[in-house]
């Protein structure tokens, strides 16, 4: 059964939208307008894509599995998770609950010789439950994955509700995969789980973006401070659910949702702090609901973004003044920043070398819904950047990611089940 998200959009307006066809938004002299087509409709919760360099897209649904959509347009089911259908092959321990499921893919720079692509994936074989990094080795004609093999089996997972808002168990997994343009080691975002001990732990992942090789293992030069795991590369994060790189430099950024305010954009240095500590009993806070801050003060009820944000800071430069400080704050609104991505190619006109980043889209307590594209110009230093919002040529949904393809269009996907292709025009 396809999931339809309503968190955005009323769910009667988004199936009046018709995907057939394509269409186009005109933009300012000077940037590129875009031309819209329609990938794919009436999936499963898209949560993220991959390309070969032909065109083959693998992609990720949250509650179903991974697939491969060929250049043909047949689409090929590949691994299922616990109770999904139409998969040659089902993993057990995999599932889908709450926020948690598959989320990022990765294709493994050599991939032409070794055949491996990568998924992260909520586990519950070892309780009680875990985020893992699993590697498959696909078959020549992508029909079908093999040789599993779990190269990171202790991320953070959150087994039980708390007492705080979107509190199911789950919660805040990060998830998205990258391999370094220029070192080709695996990026890996990993989430707090509504821990307040997890984000500035030396020893539990979550809360951190890991960079290991093809095995798991810790890569070179990651400089974590001492007593730290040898695979953090940053920690001290929320849940980071973006990460890109920027051409030229191949400086890895995140875009990382915030905590009832500031969204943030971050350029990462090896062995940094993201700045956020949501420990009771830490910078002026004294308890807190589930031993957790996040939220917090009054976190059930509105307030204004800037107080609220000078209690529970994003990034917590007055108890960590070494913390990395983000380049782009969202107006301090918090409103669901997801994937990320750096445009390349002189096609994309003003945009090029610039990031896109995608909100899903939170309304409550007043913030506007927000699910959009937005275009930062970062400054070189990723000290601030300048937004544009993207307009749009279809439809507004929960945009959960956006990557590149080969031929240099754009591709977004949506917790609606849809992936567009965004060519500028």
């Amino acid at each position: 059964m396809t999931r339809r998200i309503c968190f955005v959009l009323p769910c009667a307006l988004l199936s009046s939208f018709v995907l057939s066809g394509s269409a186009a938004a005109q933009s300012p002299s000077g940037t590129p307008g875009l031309a819209s087509t329609p990938v794919m409709s009436g999936r499963d919760l898209t949560w993220d894509m991959a390309f070969l360099p032909d065109g083959a897209m693998f992609f990720t649904e949250k509650c179903s599995g991974l697939s491969v959509r060929l250049p043909s347009g047949k689409i090929n089911a590949l691994l299922g998770i616990k109770d999904s259908k139409n998969y040659p092959d089902t993993a057990s321990d995999l599932f889908c609950g709450g926020q948690a499921g598959m989320y990022g893919v990765a294709i493994d720079p050599d991939f032409a010789t070794n055949r491996f692509i990568y998924v992260s994936s909520a586990s519950s074989m070892t309780a009680p439950g875990t985020n893992r990094v699993l590697r498959l080795t696909v078959n020549p004609d992508l029909t079908k994955v093999s040789n599993r093999q779990d190269i990171v089996t202790d991320i953070a997972y959150k087994p039980a509700a708390s007492n705080h808002p979107f509190g199911d168990p789950g919660a805040h997994n990060g998830g998205r995969l990258r391999f370094g343009p220029a070192d080709g080691f695996l990026y890996v975002t990993t989430g707090d789980t509504h821990n307040g001990e997890v984000p500035q732990s030396p020893t539990r992942i979550g809360g951190k973006v890991l960079r290991i090789d093809r095995d798991g293992k810790a890569a070179p030069g990651n400089n974590p401070p001492q007593g730290f795991d040898a695979r953090i590369f940053t920690y001290g994060h929320r849940n980071p659910q973006g990460i890109c790189f920027r051409p030229g430099t191949n400086q890895p950024y995140t875009a990382e949702n915030g905590p009832w305010h500031s969204d943030e954009v971050t350029a990462l240095t090896a062995g940094g702090n993201a700045g956020w500590d949501p420990r009771p009993n830490i910078g002026g806070r004294g308890d807190c609901p589930d031993n957790y801050c996040g939220y917090s003060p009054n976190q059930m009820g509105a307030m204004e973004p800037k107080e609220r944000s000078a209690f529970m800071p994003m990034t917590d430069t007055k108890t960590y003044p070494n913390a990395m400080k983000p380049a782009w704050n969202n107006d301090m609104l918090s409103q669901g920043m997801s994937s990320c991505v750096f445009l390349n190619g002189p096609q994309w006109k003003e945009w090029n070398g610039r990031m896109v980043v995608t909100f899903m889209g939170i309304g409550i307590h007043g913030t506007p819904v927000g699910n959009r594209l937005d275009v930062l110009d970062i400054k070189p230093d990723g000290s601030s950047a300048t937004r544009t919002t993207v307009s749009l040529p279809m439809p507004a949904g929960r945009f959960r990611s956006v990557v590149q393809a080969p031929d240099g269009s754009m591709y977004v996907a949506t917790d609606q089940g849809d992936i567009y292709q965004l060519k500028p025009i």
